[in-house]
């Protein structure tokens, strides 16, 4: 058994008799109203990919003036957009997504907006695709009842299991069956598998959020929009991710997998003479001035390309990847790189070293 299907892993799972977990499973978070496609705001603060990095994710917040020492919103009416992928890699992905859901509730009473749009990694842990999901992070989703909703799991798949193993090999043991299926799926595997299905607290929240937005004259997204998905409005854009999230499975011809997809795509991650005209008619047709992009790594900071039109903004914050701790700030006309600290204005044609 390659991977153990959503489907089958909520059908098991809902046979277990536990109160506490019917209750865990119950106890959906209400979903947060996506933000309207273009916004405006005095003051953006924008991040990079986290990648499951709490720590850098608390200090970058605290360094914004976002939040207090206490991790609650003091941005006042600025606008936060994070660009996706807070999740794997890193040990502390749950983290970041519940302080992101509390803040964008303290913020919306305060004036301001929490916006996270939705990455690749999102839409992975969504399609059950968790080659990135560190055994660290099955323990965040760890309760009580964990040892019991893993063993109702393997109960309900035994048969299976026993038929696929022996196939494999006719001399295996039925304990030696159950060790690897227990391995293979640690304590907190059956919770986080719920919370991230469309209908799970976290996959609502996500289904929530953007894919793209629009906020002064910046259209923010992951990846980066192609003209191949340079389509009639952000809404119709989002509409086409949110749908195929919905669904939890993976199609390599869906947007979710496209490598020229909002999600994937790195065409304007360099200077090149085949995108320098494409970036110009995406712009034009979404009427803003620039695109913020994540997605593609630049270690060194912060990096602006095509004389301002693109801004790249992960710089590898996770320490997985060891880069520069980066947020971009646009306050009204003027643009500066945070990078480890320092702080460089950018102009229309002009990088930090």
């Amino acid at each position: 058994m390659d991977r153990m299907s959503l489907k089958a892993l909520q059908v098991s799972v809902s046979r277990l008799r536990s109160t506490a977990l019917l209750l865990l499973i119950a106890l959906l978070a209400a979903a947060v109203t996506a933000p309207a496609a273009r916004a405006d705001a005095e003051k953006i603060i924008a991040m990079g990919d986290l990648h499951g990095d709490y720590d850098a994710f608390v200090a970058l917040m605290t360094e914004a003036g976002l939040i207090d020492a206490k991790g609650h919103w003091s941005g006042k009416q600025a606008t936060y957009v994070q660009l996706g992928d807070v999740v794997d890699r890193g040990p502390k992905s749950r983290d970041i997504v519940l302080a992101l859901m509390r803040l964008q509730k303290e913020a919306s009473k305060a004036g301001g907006k929490v916006i996270v749009l939705i990455g690749n990694h999102e839409a992975m842990n969504m399609t059950n695709d968790l080659r990135y999901v560190p055994p660290a992070e099955f323990q965040n989703y760890v309760t009580r009842t964990s040892e019991a909703a893993r063993e109702q799991v393997f109960q309900g798949n035994k048969a299976k299991l026993e038929a696929e193993y022996k196939a494999e090999n006719p001399q295996i043991t039925d304990a030696e069956i159950k060790a690897k299926f227990m391995e293979k799926y640690p304590l907190g595997y059956v919770e986080q598998r719920l919370a991230w299905a469309p209908n799970g607290e976290i996959g609502r929240w996500i289904l929530s959020n953007p894919v793209a937005v629009i906020v002064g004259d910046s259209l923010f997204v992951h990846g980066g929009i192609s003209v191949k998905y340079d389509v009639d409005s952000l809404q119709q854009l989002n509409d086409m991710v949110h749908a195929a999230l919905s669904t939890a499975t993976t199609d390599d011809d869906a947007i979710l997998q496209d490598e020229v997809g909002p999600l994937w795509y790195r065409g304007f991650a360099e200077d090149n003479e085949t995108t320098e005209k494409d970036i110009g008619d995406v712009l034009k047709a979404y009427s803003v001035k620039r695109m913020v992009i994540a997605h593609t790594p630049n270690l060194a900071g912060i990096k602006v390309l095509d004389q301002g039109r693109v801004i790249r903004i992960d710089t590898g914050i996770t320490a997985s990847y060891g880069g520069t701790r980066s947020f971009l700030s646009i306050e009204g006309p003027k643009i500066y790189a945070h990078d480890n600290g320092k702080i460089t204005e950018l102009t229309s044609a002009e990088s930090p070293p």
